[in-house]
């Protein structure tokens, strides 16, 4: 765990700056420099956050979310009388809620000392805990048009957690490359605005559909390989994956960090549907012929957008 100590106030930018009081409005009865002493409270000085999961034997980097709200919010927004504006209230829903989980188990953490409005007539009056490093450097990339919506959640989220200044978000323009049998071979990139550098950020990639793993992987290798430094984790954020799509990220970027709400594996023969996800990883199949997902949603960037294109 990555730990410092740091002291939160308002500093001349408005934005929290370590150990200041400047611009602070003073509770009433207060006077005088604020200098409020340590709490001697410990309870929350570290975290042992982890995601709840279920069981599965796809490796340490893959995260199959436990959650019966998520799973019953993400089943409503698959079903198919579900269209917009319901779908996407529930994937902003769902979207905001993978995220904080992935901040809070990802992100690094520092111990920090808030003030509370007490502080005047009580100096004890200081909440210390282990909160999310304010100064951590992230990229959330949009990849169109399933994760423009759930990227731009997460920059948003991301705005209220940590210093908005390092806080950036790029867009990728990309497509499924077919054969004439409909299969997909491959991603066809159209445009992308990207940032330059990318050393020592954390890169989210919220996309909502994990399928094949063509896309995500084409994305990774840009980011690792066509830019300027080396990010300090990659992680991509899913609703649904396939068991494909993992051995593909698995094979291409083992690296690469994955939590998604389920696993879909759907075709897969009745024996091995009754097993744990991974132990006959070989024998699952989650994708039709067309490299859609079964149980799945359909096209989710179509119906996101309302663009059957």
């Amino acid at each position: 765990m990555w730990s410092c100590e740091t002291a939160w106030g308002s500093g001349p930018s408005g934005r929290a700056e370590p150990g200041s009081d400047r611009g602070r409005p003073r509770p009433p009865g207060s006077s005088g420099t604020l200098r409020p002493a340590m709490s001697s409270e410990t309870a929350y000085e570290s975290s042992s956050f982890k995601v709840a999961e279920i069981q599965h034997r796809y490796g340490a980097n893959v995260h199959l979310v436990d959650d019966p709200v998520a799973w019953s919010l993400l089943a409503r927004a698959c079903a198919r009388e579900t269209l917009q504006p319901e779908v996407g209230r529930l994937v902003r829903m769902l979207y905001e809620d993978l995220a904080r989980r992935v901040i809070a188990a990802e992100f690094p953490r520092e111990l920090m000392r808030v003030p509370t409005r007490m502080v005047g007539s009580h100096p004890q009056a200081v909440a210390r805990f282990a909160g999310i490093a304010h100064r951590t450097p992230v990229v959330t990339v949009g990849i169109a048009r399933a994760g423009t919506v759930p990227s731009q959640v997460i920059y948003e989220l991301l705005n209220e957690i940590v210093e908005p200044a390092l806080v950036r978000q790029d867009h990728l323009f990309m497509s499924r490359e077919v054969n004439e049998a409909g299969e997909v071979t491959g991603a066809r990139w159209h445009d992308a605005k990207i940032g330059r550098e990318v050393g020592g950020r954390i890169i989210l990639f919220p996309d909502p559909m994990g399928a094949t793993g063509s896309s995500m992987s084409s994305a990774v290798t840009h980011y690792k390989t066509r830019l300027e430094g080396q990010p300090s984790r990659i992680v991509a954020l899913h609703l649904i994956v396939t068991p494909e799509y993992l051995r593909r990220l698995q094979k291409d970027h083992p690296d690469v960090i994955v939590y998604a709400l389920r696993l879909d594996r759907g075709l897969s023969a009745p024996e091995i549907l009754a097993t744990v996800p991974g132990e006959r990883w070989d024998d699952e199949v989650g994708l039709n012929d067309h490299q859609y997902i079964v149980p799945g949603a359909g096209g989710v960037g179509e119906i996101l957008n309302n663009s059957w294109v």
